[in-house]
């Protein structure tokens, strides 16, 4: 059991990394000033996409981590 909560930890944090590098940037910059930030506020059907893969990858990243933190103790 330990071995496979590690693997998930491991590679959900590997899938972590990509999908969060692959998101666009949602800074508002110098548009929010003049409130030229909610102009181009719709998230495309890809970017919803890639929300939800990551908001997967996230949790199991979490729970690995509560369950190697209540397996391994000091």
């Amino acid at each position: 059991m330990f071995k496979i909560v590690w693997a998930a930890q491991i590679i959900s944090a590997a899938f972590l990394i990509i999908l969060i590098l692959m998101h666009s940037p949602k800074g508002d910059g110098i548009a929010s000033i003049g409130g030229m930030s909610q102009v181009f506020a719709s998230q495309k059907s890809a970017e919803k996409g890639l929300n939800k893969i990551t908001y997967i990858f996230a949790s199991i990243f979490l729970i690995s981590t509560f369950i190697l933190g209540y397996i391994i103790k000091p």
